[in-house]
């Protein structure tokens, strides 16, 4: 039995000396069912429910209050009429989002009121009620009102409250099921899953770390410190040498002090996994998985059993999670292909990317040949081409409409063919130059305005680029995602619903052209992914003869809807060769390779060729929520800058506390005024 709900406000505010009951104290019996898990089938059956109280929709005849909890969301129903008891009518007065116990009778609603989901057809009416804990009457903001938010600051800072909108509560029981997936996946798949070190030393594996001071010291009385990990690739890649497993994961969290965006946080998660013995995917034309199933694109690389586990993760959990049956296997395109199809394969002109969104046209041509002489030597003196994207009127309306008043890089020209201009639109371009008066007469315009289906009214915009694609985007190939942003936040189009796996292979090994590498590299290579990622055997010779730039890496990334997923390769197991590699090519100093000297051992001691990859949970997640911000897949995200607004991290530290692990603050007076 409930204790009606007048004594129990009675009682506990006589013994706390109150005005209204703040929390009920006493004994109270456990609930029957959840609020999400009521349906039709309890009609007429008694229940106990426990939740959050929602606002009240005052009829004439009855009162309704949505009751929720992390399962659903019931109507509550509480009659009006005179006759109604006094303490049922005190139901109105509780604050929203108070905690609260009820039991009363499941109803079934009249036909012409029921609505679609499991509570849909039911209400429950009230008979006793017991305010667990009244909310306060002032809350920052009220969660279940989703049209008033206020601003993601202030929810981070109450997350808390925040977390109790149904949105955020379905993203994170989603992403529950979705580990819970994985790990049964793989588990079946003889992949044993293993704990790694957060606590390891500082390496220059590409990215800043978050650095950990210890009480240690050594000789000179300097202090010692732990990085926390920026991905367990060393500790993967050592249990695979020591032959202890065949196959390894685990969902390991990890640490980069890199700037925050919406994608990315200074603490994330990944799927983490890593496998013996890798082979050598088919040299042919055509790629065929393990399924014999044939897939658009060659894997000429190593790893193809890393593929086939990935495709069958990701296949599961979108027929699981989206009720949607992928491709057997997924496209291939190599970095070259996606950059600038440079390539005889069967594909239409490149994306300008290395994550490349096939979702949508917009594809990027190379225009060098139609340029005059003069043109051309000035682009070849410059080791340059000349590319274009050409936005049709006729065909591509939304984003024809939307080009015209889209940002553009100062370094992309827009031309706009007109009946004046449509025969030398190219030839008086200022992109490559001006030609000369008898190069204008003799304009190729007619051909490729014929090639490229170009008529008057379309829009065209050029840039150049290096011949030798680098980096991971060109100029055009962020024109063409800026206009599509541009495009769909004026909803002038609309992407089509399924999802687009690729994956692209064969990077360049190492490069110049990663700025977030560049504060370690200073000025030398740097790995594009990482300095285990193996070559492929074509260029082995190349890398030993010092041609660097032309080395490609047994490197593949996993890109969905062009958002990079996954990213792995198959791994350096050859001692000499890695050595070579810190040595001659990323030019580490002995202090900068001695955190690898473990690694180096290993390899000496007959470690398996190996392969593995790391899936971004986070950014997977975020697709699978159709959200585009990590932030809503994550319980206690941080901002872009890096701030827990919740937990007010980081936060500064008294000098006494730093004084043992041999720190200490440059202004000390300052910084103990500023954390007291």
């Amino acid at each position: 039995m409930l204790t009606p709900v007048s004594s129990s406000l009675h009682l506990t505010a006589s013994r706390r000396g109150l005005i209204k009951l703040l929390c009920y104290l006493a004994p109270f019996p456990s609930r029957t069912h959840t609020c999400g898990g009521l349906s039709a089938l309890d009609a007429g059956s008694r229940v106990i429910l426990t939740g959050w109280l929602l606002p009240e929709r005052k009829g004439k005849l009855v009162s309704f209050f949505p009751l929720k909890d992390s399962f659903g969301t019931v109507q509550l129903i509480v009659n009006n009429s005179e006759q109604t008891r006094e303490d049922l009518a005190a139901l109105s007065k509780v604050p929203t989002e108070s905690s609260v116990l009820v039991e009363g009778q499941v109803l079934l609603r009249p036909p012409s009121a029921r609505r679609p989901g499991p509570t849909g057809e039911i209400d429950v009416e009230v008979e006793k009620f017991i305010v667990l804990n009244a909310a306060a009457s002032d809350l920052p903001f009220t969660p279940s009102n989703v049209h008033n938010l206020p601003s993601e600051d202030l929810r981070l800072r109450y997350r808390f409250l925040d977390l109790r909108r149904t949105m955020l509560s379905d993203n994170l029981q989603k992403r529950s099921q979705v580990a819970h997936l994985i790990r049964n996946t793989l588990h079946d798949s003889g992949f044993v899953e293993i704990e790694t070190p957060v606590l390891l030393r500082s390496s220059p594996e590409g990215a800043r770390e978050f650095l950990v001071p210890t009480r240690t010291k050594d000789a000179s009385d300097f202090p010692a410190f732990y990085a926390l990990q920026q991905s367990p690739q060393q500790p993967k890649q050592l249990l695979i040498a020591s032959g202890t497993v065949d196959k390894y994961f685990q969902i390991a969290k990890c640490f980069r002090d890199e700037d925050g965006r919406k994608d990315r946080q200074p603490e994330f998660t990944q799927i983490d996994m890593e496998m013996a013995y890798v082979s050598w995917g088919p040299m042919d034309s055509i790629s065929t998985s393990s399924s014999g199933s044939q897939c658009s694109g060659t894997w000429r690389i190593g790893g193809s059993e890393v593929r086939d586990v990935v495709e069958t993760i990701i296949k599961k959990i979108w027929k699981k999670i989206e009720n949607v049956d992928l491709p057997s296997c997924f496209p291939v395109m190599t970095y070259n292909e996606a950059m600038t199809r440079a390539s005889t394969i069967k594909y239409e002109p490149p994306f300008g990317s290395d994550k490349p969104d096939t979702r949508f046209g917009l594809e990027i041509s190379e225009i060098t040949p139609f340029v005059t002489p003069t043109q051309k030597a000035l682009l070849d003196e410059k080791d340059e081409v000349l590319e274009a994207i050409i936005i049709r009127k006729s065909q591509e309306p939304g984003f024809w409409h939307i080009a015209r008043k889209c940002e553009i890089d100062l370094l992309v020209e827009s031309i706009s063919i007109t009946g004046k201009n449509a025969a030398n639109w190219l030839q008086e371009s200022n992109t490559v130059g001006i030609p000369t008066s008898a190069e204008v007469i003799e304009s190729q315009c007619p051909d490729i305005n014929s090639k490229l289906s170009i008529s008057a009214g379309d829009t065209v915009w050029l840039a150049r680029r290096s011949r030798v694609p680098n980096g991971g985007s060109t100029l055009l190939g962020r024109q063409r995602l800026r206009l599509l942003d541009a495009a769909s936040a004026a909803r002038q189009v609309t992407l089509p619903e399924a999802p687009h796996f690729l994956w692209v292979t064969e990077f360049p090994l190492f490069t110049r052209s990663d700025d977030d590498k560049d504060f370690l590299a200073k000025g030398r290579y740097s790995s594009s992914h990482h300095p285990f990622t193996a070559p492929m055997w074509q260029d082995i010779e190349s890398l030993y003869e010092g041609k660097v730039e032309s080395v490609r890496g047994q490197h593949y990334d996993l890109v969905l809807n062009g958002v990079e997923i996954g990213g792995g390769s198959v791994r350096v197991h050859d001692a000499s060769l890695q050595e070579h590699i810190f040595t001659n090519v990323l030019q580490l100093s002995e202090q900068e390779r001695a955190p690898f000297d473990q690694l180096l051992h290993a390899l000496r001691c007959g470690a398996p060729p190996h392969g593995g990859i790391a899936l971004g949970f986070d950014r997977l997640m975020s697709i699978l929520c159709k959200t585009r911000s990590i932030r809503d897949v994550i319980a206690f995200p941080k901002t872009a800058g890096g701030a827990d607004l919740l937990f007010k991290s980081p936060a500064l530290v008294p000098p006494d506390v730093l004084e043992p692990y041999g720190l200490q603050p440059r202004n000390p007076e300052k910084a103990s005024s500023s954390s007291s």
